[in-house]
């Protein structure tokens, strides 16, 4: 696998960073700036990004786990090298989990807990898909003309499938159609 480190980690690649104290910043004035503001410290294990937006950064995926962040606020996160991998529009490099809070997130296949279950996706599949996963997750309305005596197991059965199989939404609640 691809080696990345402070000359390449910004040429299409997904990562994690997790937000940081401020105060963890190695030095004063950042290594680099880019053009959108963004600024970047060098170490030899990774990089801190001090900036105000996170998600899409050019031709990379850029989550952020943070519990403070709203858009447009200034956060300072970190990474290792490490932590960063391939990403292209093309390839199934994504899969998506749910945390235990119904938080839904999308992986990459790099990462240690992917398994053989995870379906991989295409970076706009998982999109789509996630998007299903949460209107499954927070609505109702998707139900509206599938036949059921228990939502809750419906709504479990949709999301399993919607997580673990590449059938379209609406094959998927025609197959659940009097199933639970």
């Amino acid at each position: 696998m691809k080696i990345y480190n402070r000359n390449n980690f910004f040429k299409h690649t997904f990562c994690i960073f997790n937000e940081v104290n401020p105060n963890c910043l190695p030095h004063e004035n950042p290594d680099y700036i880019s053009k959108s503001n963004s600024s970047y410290f060098f170490t030899e294990e990774g990089v801190f990004r001090k900036s105000n937006h996170w998600g899409r950064a050019a031709n990379c995926r850029w989550k952020l786990v943070s519990d403070s962040y709203k858009s447009q606020n200034t956060i300072v996160a970190y990474a290792k090298w490490t932590d960063f991998y391939p990403n292209n529009e093309t390839e199934k490099l994504y899969f998506i989990r749910i945390t235990e809070n119904s938080e839904v997130n999308f992986h990459h296949k790099h990462e240690e807990f992917y398994t053989k279950n995870d379906v991989l996706r295409t970076a706009l599949e998982t999109s789509k898909r996630i998007k299903y996963i949460i209107e499954v997750i927070e609505t109702t309305n998707w139900s509206k003309y599938i036949d059921y005596s228990d939502f809750n197991k419906l709504r479990e059965l949709v999301v399993k499938e919607l997580l673990f199989t590449n059938k379209t939404f609406n094959n998927i609640k025609k197959e659940c159609n009097g199933k639970t």
